[in-house]
């Protein structure tokens, strides 16, 4: 009996379905999807014809004829192509179901904190007719605290910071609960966006969407006066002036300059969350730390600037990136004990 209801349940799969990225968990398999969130279309007349998604369709990115267009089909954490999102996640489930010879998988599918009951049934129903069993969502903070191994069962206030490429979540939660949770359209996207708009002004260069993606990656800073990283980028792009090729070079203290407004514009809003809890609350995380979790943690010395701003202690855990999927996944292999947390599509 015990071996029919573990083979019954093993066919989970969570889904972190973000603008950048999108992160597919098999049980027992681990994490066999991580890809961009970009599909390649064909138009033709009145009909779209998908040629590629995730990391093909990255590739073509700025590179293709006009009757091909590359799309994020998710904008600021929420679905902004509902054709293109839904082909694009049909594809990602048909590989992992093609992968492990799947029936009708049970799914579940993180959404920002923020996102509206028309956003979240969108995602629920796209979900549905790609051929799911049953389908749940959770919200992206919520599962990247669990992911991130917080003691949320715990009688005490445990606060995530989950910075994706769309939208910052902040989830606090207590007694297995959530006690608040809310988003900010702001996140690595309007980093990237920040960093054309300052080489465009300071050096008069126009640069694309994945190179300033590169530029943040490669020697990124939240500190202007960052001592541990010494890296320099060389970039090129058009000269607005002369509209020929030109090359500058950059350091963190460059980045960190332009990334002064989204920085602290995501200070706020996380001092006004924490302004917001119960006091109790509040003085266990002041006591305990935030964690910061998604793609946006990864950007060098983020944590001790924020902590600068905020006056809270920031941890980073291991693998950032990977908090909300893991989470989801723990949530699915004990979703008796979990069901709370799911919200209603």
């Amino acid at each position: 009996m015990g071996l029919g209801v573990a083979s019954a349940f093993s066919d989970d799969i969570a889904i972190d379905l973000g603008t950048a990225n999108t992160l597919v968990h098999v049980a027992e398999r681990g994490i066999i999807i991580d890809e961009p969130s970009v599909v390649a279309l064909r138009t033709r007349g009145a009909v779209r014809e998908v040629l590629a998604v995730g990391q093909k369709a990255k590739q073509m990115v700025g590179r293709t004829p006009e009757s091909i267009e590359t799309i994020r089909p998710l904008r600021d954490g929420v679905i902004a192509d509902f054709v293109a999102t839904e082909e694009m996640l049909r594809q990602f489930i048909k590989r992992a179901k093609s992968m492990l010879g799947f029936r009708r998988p049970r799914i579940l599918i993180c959404v920002p904190a923020g996102a509206t009951p028309v956003e979240r049934r969108a995602v629920y129903e796209t979900a549905v007719s790609a051929g799911s069993r049953r389908v749940y969502l959770i919200e992206e903070p919520v599962a990247a605290a669990i992911g991130a191994g917080l003691p949320v069962d715990e009688p005490t206030g445990s606060m995530v910071i989950d910075i994706g490429g769309g939208t910052t979540d902040i989830a606090v939660l207590s007694l297995g609960g959530v006690v608040e949770a809310r988003s900010l359209r702001l996140a690595g996207n309007a980093m990237d966006e920040a960093i054309i708009r300052y080489v465009r002004r300071k050096h008069q260069l126009l640069i694309g969407e994945a190179n300033a993606e590169r530029i943040k990656i490669e020697a990124g800073s939240a500190m202007t006066n960052a001592n541990g990283r010494a890296t320099e980028i060389h970039i090129r792009g058009r000269d607005l002036r002369q509209g020929r090729p030109k090359s500058i070079v950059l350091g963190p203290h460059d980045i960190a300059e332009a990334l002064e407004g989204p920085i602290e514009e995501m200070a706020e809003f996380i001092q006004r969350a924490l302004e917001d809890l119960p006091p109790e609350v509040s003085t266990d995380i002041c006591e305990r730390g935030i964690h910061l979790t998604g793609g946006g943690a990864l950007l060098d010395k983020l944590d001790i600037e924020l902590e600068r701003r905020v006056g809270v202690r920031f941890l980073r855990p291991a693998h950032p990136m990977h908090c909300v999927v893991m989470g989801s996944a723990m949530v699915l292999a004990n979703l008796s004990n979990r069901e709370h947390l799911l919200i209603r599509p």
